[in-house]
């Protein structure tokens, strides 16, 4: 053995050929933390000594190569000093640069995932070769931030600036095949031939058959771009990523900006451009945020991990209710390998569902994203049908009917008799009681919530909702279950609206209010719009549907009268009144007219202000700042009394379920992330100035304590 730690050994394997492998003691995957990093130190120095050694392969001893660096270890040292994180960066730089100038060749041998810091890692090496199923990529702009390890410097000089930079601005995994025609890596093969090939490499290179020296020169040297060249390459680069990140995500257009300051500077000096950008990105709030959501998620995936060790096996699911929504579970259910009944009372229904779900799968194929052979296996996994006959098989229901809650007690009921006893089931409800819903079934215990939101192959949450009575097993299968679909389930507890929807709610009541007060729904769009949110108010309303947010209303005023009952006629009503429900009837706030791509396009329709007048004040300019504040203060306390209601059990899981499910932004981490970003006393102070709004801007008494006492909601 020439080295042996608890993340790294190296040791010798044949005709003077030795093996760094990295193998994580005591974690799933390997990752680069601060020991990772410094026996990486030790093991590059004891092979610099090692006159034995003509040629080195790097493996990994688990399923995955390396994931990349230890987020939650590397966030703790975003908080050092700018001048102290450059030192400490360079510093890691200097452990990659100095395997980079070993007296040797060296090969990769990437097994599976290389993210981040794990493919930077590769990229130091000579020659990389990738098992056919592995992915490759450079994802850290997704955290505001971007590559710090020497990427930014490695990959233009190896596959050329524009391959790079679009590699580094989009984020984006990448699978063999195209890692290979960009020249990221030298050589795939299938995985159990993996191993062999980079010994064979290594050899062939220590023999002189392969020249390793002329591979790596380039990545010392400058990055081969005349100067016009370099301006055509960068500044339409540039251009084009600004537009696409949008002003909140600065991370892409920086990591240009970097390649180009070190395109005319030799590695060490690129990697010190490197190593100032990244740090003045880490130092950024936006950076901050998307690390936080990152780990909040990782939360997320613990809690679904224990749940899933008790959950019982769905093998194969129903859907109750075929239409737009109940093709969508279909659909969803299907793709990710899970049969799936779709029931409904008439064949109308049953083709709509199918035809929801064929649309979607069309829309794979059309972007090369999936074989038609492969769209055939999908839409033979879902079963349509019009009769219980097969029920006794299935292990999940999701009932997906009208919402209505006669309907579905009725629905429920009935399909509590087709099932084994063992099944579970469920209900798709937005709005009504799990508990009321309950009393219909037999066995609520085996009866929960499954909340999918709309469109349900685009929207990744699903809340689990528990009853009373809902036993944990039940609520284990049922997260189990949205996992294995590709959805992250949080589970909650039961209330009008759950989570997403009581929040949501406050937040159009603001709205409402905004536009009785003489504010311009344009408007308002426009600076939510800048503020962040994927859709101003009213344009989400329209989406939602002017109808089916009306009848939500009714439900979330009935459960929270003191706050959500409004005692005047709104902008809402009226538009319902003369049938403009949104885009489904193309027309709502705006009005909706096909692009060319077949999508409703929205429109301004100025006759909206007269129909909407007689039940707003004169109109009157408010101020960007107090449009933000009067929206966002109500869906921010409705935050707050859901996790004091014990409704979502933790603040990570409260912010997880807004990103996800309505599309906060994700930038500013989440309502209660957001509060703490202004601080809870500034935030407080700034419910008072609207306390003549009513109970909606009212604070808590727990939170008025919390802004006495300095407290925060996330202290890490």
């Amino acid at each position: 053995m020439i080295y042996e730690g608890q993340a790294i050994t190296v040791k010798p394997l044949e005709e003077g050929i030795a093996e760094l492998q990295f193998n994580l003691q005591g974690e799933s995957v390997n990752k680069f933390n601060r020991a990772t990093l410094e026996e990486l130190r030790e093991a590059v120095d004891a092979i610099r000594g090692n006159d034995q050694i003509k040629g080195l392969i790097v493996t990994s001893g688990k399923e995955v190569f390396i994931v990349g660096a230890d987020i939650g270890e590397f966030l703790a040292n975003f908080t050092l000093p700018e001048d102290e994180l450059i030192t400490a960066n360079l510093q890691i730089n200097q452990i990659f640069s100095d395997f980079e100038d070993l007296p040797m060749p060296t090969v990769v041998a990437i097994n599976g995932i290389a993210l981040g810091g794990g493919f930077e890692m590769c990229l130091a090496a000579d020659y990389r070769v990738m098992a056919d199923t592995a992915k490759v990529g450079l994802p850290e702009v997704k955290l505001g931030i971007y590559p710090g390890f020497g990427g930014t410097v490695r990959l233009p000089r190896i596959v050329g600036a524009d391959n790079a930079i679009e590699w580094i601005c989009a984020g984006k995994e990448h699978k063999a095949e195209a890692a290979l025609k960009t020249k990221a890596v030298d050589v795939v093969v299938p995985l159990d031939e993996l191993k062999t090939a980079a010994i064979t490499l290594a050899k062939r290179a220590a023999a002189g058959e392969l020249d390793y020296q002329a591979r790596r020169q380039p990545k010392l040297e400058k990055l081969k771009l005349n100067n016009i060249e370099s301006m055509m390459v960068f500044e339409t680069a540039k251009g084009y990523v600004a537009s696409q990140a949008g002003p909140h995500y600065p991370a892409p257009v920086e990591a240009i900006k970097t390649i180009q300051k070190a395109a005319t500077k030799g590695r060490d000096d690129a990697l010190k451009i490197e190593a100032k950008g990244f740090v003045k990105m880490a130092k950024t709030p936006v950076a901050e945020n998307l690390i936080g959501l990152f780990l909040k998620d990782q939360l997320l995936k613990k809690k679904a991990k224990h749940y899933e060790e008790i959950a019982l096996s769905a093998n194969k699911a129903a859907v109750l209710g075929a239409g737009i929504m109940g093709g969508g579970i279909a659909y969803q259910s299907s793709y990710k390998n899970v049969p799936i009944l779709m029931k409904d009372i008439n064949q109308d229904g049953i083709d709509l569902g199918l035809s929801e779900a064929a649309k979607l799968l069309v829309k794979r194929v059309d972007r090369k994203r999936m074989e038609p052979a492969a769209m055939a296996e999908v839409l033979n996994r879902i079963i349509p049908t019009l009769s219980y006959g097969d029920f006794n098989t299935v292990d999940v229901v999701v009932e997906a009917v009208v919402e209505n809650i006669d309907v579905k007690k009725k629905v429920l009921a009935e399909v509590e008799g087709q099932i084994k006893p063992e099944a579970v089931l469920t209900t798709n409800t937005s709005t009504i009681s799990i508990n009321k819903l309950a009393e219909a079934v037999k066995r609520p215990e085996k009866f929960c919530g499954m909340h999918f939101f709309n469109p349900v192959h685009m929207m990744p949450l699903v809340e689990v909702i528990k009853g009373e009575q809902t036993s944990e097993e039940t609520v284990a299968t049922v997260v189990a279950y949205a996992k294995t679909i590709g959805k992250t389930p949080i589970v909650v507890n039961d209330c009008p609206g759950f989570l997403v929807n009581r929040i949501l709610f406050p937040y159009f009541g603001a709205f409402s209010m905004l536009l009785r007060d003489g504010a311009d729904f344009a408007q308002v769009d426009k600076v939510m719009e800048r503020f962040g949110w994927p859709m101003g108010p009213a344009y989400l309303m329209d989406v939602v549907g002017l109808d089916t947010g009306l009848h939500a209303e009714g439900v979330m005023a009935e459960g929270f009268p003191d706050r959500m009952k409004r005692e005047f006629k709104t902008a809402l009503d009226v538009l319902y009144e003369a049938k403009r429900y949104g885009q489904k009837s193309n027309a709502g706030f705006y009005q909706y007219k096909q692009d060319k791509k077949g999508k409703p396009k929205k429109v301004l329709d100025e006759t909206v202000y007269d129909m909407i007048k007689p039940v707003c004040q004169a109109s009157q300019t408010f101020s960007e700042e107090d449009i933000i504040a009067r929206m966002m203060v109500p869906l921010c306390l409705e935050t707050v009394r859901c996790l004091e209601d014990g409704i979502v059990e933790s603040p990570a899981e409260a912010d997880m379920g807004l990103v996800y499910g309505i599309g906060f932004p994700p930038f500013r981490g989440g309502a209660l992330k957001y509060i703490d970003d202004m601080g809870v006393a500034e935030f407080v102070a700034l419910t008072e100035k609207f306390a003549e709004l009513g109970p909606l801007y009212k604070p808590t008494a727990k939170l008025i304590d919390m802004a006495k006492s300095g407290a925060r909601f996330f202290t890490e």
